[in-house]
């Protein structure tokens, strides 16, 4: 599907701009297409072909799209490598994958080793890719199979080793389908919200190419950044996780930029607070929309809609997305009553084929045509899906399962906390308790846990509030910004004493 996208788009808009370094230099879309010609004959020659896989072990940079597309022309299997991994998650990670070559650049190149086939390209050259190209040449043009494989996404790793998630072409044109919304050709300006390895960009690239828009990148994602270009290029949405946001809207002088332009803002990836939500709509003047979804998924999943009341967008993570079967199964896989907290199923065509390397992590989130999540939310008498955290997050309290999620969302709106995570902390009497770490808003007083449990009296069942508050400057977060849970259990062991 990529060779046929960048084809059609390089023959309508060759001339458009497809991206902008950090420094300034620019690739338009007809640049993009001949350069992955000649890489993709360079590859050729290479011995690398049609079910070939290739790490990209690389930056989110113009290099890593030539590339990605490059192997796409050959039929070969891109799976890209987070650069933020540490050499030693690189190393783990390559070891699953078992590549026939490694395409890297020197300081992404640690944790590869010898035992796997490289070739170091070199960035910011003059000409991209210099010395891994045809110059002239034009592979010859695969067949249309929608059952090739293209790309495998890892997982970020939150709730064990990181997992290669496998797409082919059936899936990704699926995904431009449900995603499109409407924006085939439209032009106009993006920045890049996700790492390249991320499924947002290596799931998605077919439509956002076939958008014909010009999308901007930046060295390390900057808050001040990112909101400079949204004011100077008249961006139409604002693209993020919640603690991106947040960061944004901290930032001072972001009343004299102009965001007129905002249409949308669309998190996903992790909680946005009640407060947050009500601070970014205000300050962008847009409206909000939550989006839930996984790597496993194909990123596409339910939302809210951007016409939502105040319920939905406040509270909900929304219904399925067009194209999208959602439901609520106890562990046994039978489907649930509105209210029952349970694990979220989904089905639809964007969702992987398999693991990679890996049957029986496979054969532990497939139900026939159903993924699970992993998951725990609730359906309420609307259709709207509330969610509860994850099934390992969940603890018991004398008897009672408490779901962390569920409790943090109402501690979000207390005034002076910024962000909160309900931690579980092992207990003589009850089993576990619930602990509250907390991140205060700037120049608020620390709260206790009397302070807690009496705004959450009249909104939680007594059992679900927590017995013990500890505040940190900041949450711990992995490399795709998702809480580390473990490591808060760690600091709340410590600060238990």
């Amino acid at each position: 599907m990529l060779p046929s996208v960048i084809k059609s788009v390089s023959a309508t808009h060759g001339e458009n701009v497809a991206y902008v370094s950090p420094d300034g230099k620019e690739i338009t879309y007809k640049q993009l297409d001949v350069i992955s010609d000649e890489m993709a004959v360079w590859l050729t020659n290479e011995g690398i072909s049609e079910g070939s896989v290739v790490g990209l072990s690389l930056p989110s940079c113009i290099e890593y799209i030539v590339s990605y597309l490059a192997l796409a022309k050959v039929g070969a299997i891109t799976a890209g490598i987070n650069p933020r991994f540490t050499s030693l998650e690189r190393s783990k990670t390559l070891s699953t994958l078992n590549p026939n070559l490694v395409i890297t650049a020197k300081g992404h190149d640690g944790g590869v080793g010898d035992q796997y086939r490289k070739t170091t390209i070199k960035l910011n050259e003059t000409e991209f890719i210099r010395s891994q190209r045809v110059t002239g040449g034009s592979p010859e043009l695969l067949e249309d199979d929608d059952e090739r494989p293209v790309c495998i996404c890892f997982t970020s790793g939150s709730s064990g080793s990181p997992k290669g998630a496998l797409f082919t072409n059936r899936q990704l044109r699926a995904i431009s389908e449900l995603d499109a919304g409407g924006s085939w050709g439209g032009g106009g300006h993006r920045y890049a919200s996700t790492e390249f390895a991320h499924v947002g960009v290596m799931t998605k690239l077919p439509w956002l190419l076939a958008t014909a828009g010009t999308t901007h990148l930046i060295h390390k994602w900057n808050a001040r950044e990112i909101l400079q270009l949204i004011h100077e290029y008249k961006m139409s949405s604002v693209s993020a996780i919640a603690p991106q946001v947040a960061l944004m809207l901290k930032q001072d002088g972001i009343e004299d930029l102009d965001f007129s332009s905002v249409k949308a803002i669309v998190t996903g990836g992790a909680y946005a607070s009640v407060n947050l939500i009500k601070k970014g709509r205000e300050i962008f003047g847009a409206p909000w929309s939550v989006r839930y979804s996984s790597t496993e998924s194909g990123g596409i999943g339910l939302g809210t809609s951007l016409t939502a009341d105040d319920y939905e967008a406040l509270h909900t993570i929304g219904r399925p997305r067009e194209g999208v079967k959602a439901k609520i199964c106890d562990s046994s896989g039978s489907e649930l009553s509105n209210g029952e907290v349970g694990e979220i199923w989904i089905s639809s065509p964007a969702v992987m084929s398999c693991y990679w390397n890996d049957p029986e992590e496979t054969a532990k989130v497939f139900d026939q045509q159903w993924l699970k999540t992993g998951d725990l939310a609730y359906q309420t008498p609307e259709g709207y899906f509330i969610l509860a955290g994850r099934t390992t997050e969940m603890y018991i309290r004398g008897g009672y399962n408490v779901y962390p999620l569920e409790v943090e969302g109402i501690f979000s709106e207390y005034p002076s906390i910024a962000e909160v995570v309900i931690i579980p902390r092992p207990d003589d009497i009850m089993g576990e308790i619930g602990v509250a770490v907390i991140v205060l808003e700037d120049g608020c007083l620390p709260i206790t846990i009397d302070d807690l449990r009496s705004f959450g009296a009249d909104k939680l069942a007594a059992y679900k509030l927590p017995e013990k508050v500890i505040h940190v400057e900041s949450i711990p977060r992995n490399i795709t910004d998702k809480i580390d849970r473990r490591k808060l259990k760690e600091i709340v062991k410590r600060k238990s004493g």
